[in-house]
């Protein structure tokens, strides 16, 4: 019988001897009169009791004769009476002692509190672990939280996604194998047990998987790594082994777990105790073991995704666990377009609106972040109670997306506003001057975000995949660019730059210790953390070369940024007509979008020319 039938005749039984009970009790005390117990005196005084039975509590007694419609059994409250004996006695009154027993009151003191203690575990039970288990047991904590998706319920298929067609014809395979298994055993070979998804946050590594088991019309099996790690050492291991068994009879299928480097970062001394035995270790062993002990055949693969491959344990990586890694990368331009094509279909747009030219503002952008800027410019046109989706609703969309939310409610003074139109005009004029991949796409004075008073929106012209050393130091330059502005234009400078000097340094630093493009270091990568690896887990730093090296690196980190800083300050300088036009024009607009710079810069080269 299924088990939720045996809970409801559970129920019906125990329903049912309750009320049996209650009734018996009802009827035994119909046949009982409660009088006071002065009442029970005058009975004995009258001679009229035959028999009595006595406990602590109270007096129960049978009548000679009962008054018309009265039962012949009485009880009465014991008082304290010394005499009562006597008094019996005296009556000639038969009389015995009595325990107090009452059948209904002690089973209910029992089963009541188990009732209610069973309502408050289960309650707990289902908040932790999602509902008790189905097929015995009673408790549920080794049980698998895998979320299971059904052929009819995964409508998701490869059509759904776009931007990784190298990633997709990777997994192409692994579809065909679960749709027709016996075929690829026909040479000899098997299908790999397992494939990882690696790729930066946003690519659409989740959607490929379910795209996967949608592709194939197999059960998908969906659970996030961090959901196989508890308190209690066994427990997250209890639950591999449970994922794996249910995956064994619904095979063929797909587990896929998202976020693997929760579950399989590299193994290591632990910090506090000193030992290796701890939960997420134990976790980690289990779905080795698990993943060394199925057959390929049977139609089990296993997917994991995650954006930090390079912690992962290497036992995981292996040949014979993990034998693909499938890079889902940010889309080039072709891809940022058909992503856009996916998400902009249910949108009503403008003629004027062009996918292309959305793509080419773009660059960087993930699937995620490209699904959000088509949402944000829809939101922003029914906010603007528009009938289609304009031009510069996406463009305001994008900033909002870069930048943050636009903050009118924070007023800058007229000198504040001065200094941060002076600020991102020094940005905007370095970049006019000396990037030439990159196109100065708005400036604006106008605040966003948390704390940024204005910015510079620059986009490059094309998707590059390499950076060569002038380019970085023109990145570290334009950077500098607003400090260099306040330096030219101001007597003193202010806190407006921090971000920028952190952005400068950041790359200065990558130059010199990991690109090797400081020659007086050599080809050493120097910024490695090597302190995991030795097991210092108590935020020692643990230095990869020596204390000389060390203030070489910082040395020559302080010369690129210096070098950067007066080229900077020399277009600054040498455009200073440039950029008092700018400025003021920026105060009284706000913002100066791509084609009003490039018209104001053309103009000012002319001048400069007809001068010379």
């Amino acid at each position: 019988m299924p088990s939720g039938q045996k809970f409801s005749w559970f129920w019906v039984f125990l329903i049912t001897l309750m009320l049996v009970l209650m009734s018996s009790w009802v009827q035994t005390e119909k046949t009982i009169e409660t009088v006071p117990y002065s009442q029970f005196l005058s009975y004995l005084d009258q001679g009229q009791v035959v028999e009595v039975s006595i406990s602590p509590e109270k007096v129960v007694g049978v009548l000679k004769n009962a008054p018309e419609g009265k039962p012949r059994r009485f009880s009465t409250i014991r008082v304290e009476d010394p005499d009562l004996v006597q008094k019996l006695e005296r009556a000639e009154v038969k009389f015995t002692g009595m325990r107090e027993s009452n059948l209904l009151g002690g089973i209910l003191s029992w089963v009541i509190p188990l009732l209610f203690l069973y309502f408050i575990f289960s309650f707990f039970l289902r908040r932790a672990g999602g509902g008790l288990p189905k097929g015995g047991g009673m408790l549920p904590f080794g049980k698998s939280k895998a979320k299971i998706y059904v052929e009819t319920g995964l409508k998701t298929n490869f059509d759904d996604v776009a931007g990784v067609d190298e990633a997709k014809e990777e997994l192409r395979e692994i579809v065909n194998f679960l749709k027709d298994p016996k075929s690829y055993s026909k040479l000899g070979g098997h299908m790999p047990k397992g494939a990882l998804l690696v790729g930066p946050p946003g690519t659409g590594k989740t959607l490929l998987a379910r795209a996967v088991a949608g592709e194939a019309n197999v059960p998908f099996f969906s659970i996030n790594g961090s959901e196989f790690v508890e308190l209690f050492v066994g427990l997250g291991a209890a639950r591999v082994r449970d994922l794996f068994e249910q995956a064994r009879g619904k095979a063929p299928c797909i587990i896929f777990i998202d976020e693997l480097d929760a579950l399989g970062k590299a193994r290591g001394l632990n910090a506090i105790s000193g030992s290796a035995n701890d939960e997420k270790e134990q976790t980690l062993n289990q779905l080795l073991a698990e993943m060394d002990g199925f057959d390929p055949s049977t139609g089990i693969i296993v997917l994991a995704a995650t954006n930090r491959p390079e912690v992962l344990d290497p036992a995981l990586m292996r040949a014979g666990r993990f034998d693909r890694q499938v890079l889902v990368d940010k889309p080039d331009r072709k891809g940022r377009e058909m992503i856009l094509g996916i998400h902009l279909k249910n949108i009503k747009m403008s003629a004027e609106v062009s996918i292309a030219d959305i793509a080419s503002m773009t660059a960087g952008f993930s699937g995620a972040d490209l699904a959000n800027l088509a949402n944000e410019a829809a939101l922003i046109a029914t906010r603007k109670k528009r009938e289609r989706v304009e031009k510069q609703d996406f463009t305001e969309a994008v900033e909002r997306v870069i930048a943050g939310v636009e903050r009118k409610s924070r007023l800058l003074g007229p000198e504040e506003r001065k200094r941060v139109a002076y600020h991102e005009m020094g940005h905007a004029t370095v970049a006019l001057a000396l990037g030439k991949g990159e196109v100065v796409h708005k400036v604006s004075i106008i605040p966003r975000g948390i704390a940024a008073l204005g910015y510079t929106i620059r986009r490059p012209t094309e998707d590059r995949y390499l950076v060569g050393r002038h380019e970085l130091e023109t990145k570290i330059a334009v950077a500098l660019g607003g400090r260099a502005a306040e330096m030219t234009f101001f007597d003193d400078i202010s806190t407006g730059a921090g971000d920028d000097l952190d952005k400068a340094t950041e790359i200065a630093k990558a130059m010199v210790t990991r690109y090797g493009m400081e020659p007086s270091l050599g080809l050493a990568v120097l910024d490695r953390d090597t302190a995991p690896m030795l097991g210092n887990h108590m935020g020692n730093r643990v230095g990869g070369y020596s204390e000389k090296t060390a203030q070489q690196v910082d040395q020559a980190i302080k010369n690129l940024l210096d070098q950067s800083m007066g080229t900077a300050l020399s277009v600054v300088t040498s455009n200073r007509d440039f950029i008092d036009r700018a400025v003021e024009i920026l105060i009284l607009k706000e913002t100066m979008d791509e084609s009003a710079l490039r018209e104001l810069w053309e103009k000012h080269h002319e001048v400069r020319l007809k001068a010379v």
